[in-house]
């Protein structure tokens, strides 16, 4: 038997049903999306994205808008004729991450490096303003 309680005259699932639901969607987003790192120096923002076995053609990172976007393809090379999986835990196919960069970061000089697996970003951090003291001519009228 489904339970239902009753608020200001509409029917609402007890969340524990709706619960697996609703974050299969944060699961399946999750296993797509490799893990990452992220960090900062006073000079650069880094972030390392695990990627094994996805080779630098086919890793596309971009910026728009203030968002560094890493997008790229994992290719299954496997041959499946006359074999009998066991298990299979590695995964293949379209992969993409998103991050909302701060204000100070030097979109300009951003470094990509793809190195034993890890994909290493520096973006540059833009220097901190001057202030400078201005001063302003106070007239007589």
């Amino acid at each position: 038997m489904v339970e239902k309680s009753h608020t200001a005259g509409q029917s609402v699932w007890w969340p524990s049903l709706t619960d697996p639901l609703r974050h299969a969607g944060e699961r399946i987003a999750d296993f797509f999306a490799p893990s990452t790192d992220a960090s900062a120096t006073d000079q650069n923002y880094e972030i390392d994205i695990e990627l094994p076995g996805v080779p630098s053609e086919n890793i596309d990172v971009s910026v728009h808008d203030g968002t560094l976007k890493v997008r790229g393809d994992k290719h299954s090379e496997r041959t499946e004729e006359g074999r009998t999986f066991f298990f299979a835990e590695r995964s293949y196919g379209a992969f993409q991450r998103s991050f909302r960069l701060p204000e100070d970061a030097n979109t300009e000089k951003i470094i990509a490096e793809n190195k034993d697996g890890v994909l290493k970003l520096r973006i540059a951090k833009t220097a901190p303003a001057e202030e400078k003291a201005i001063r302003i001519k106070v007239k007589t009228v």
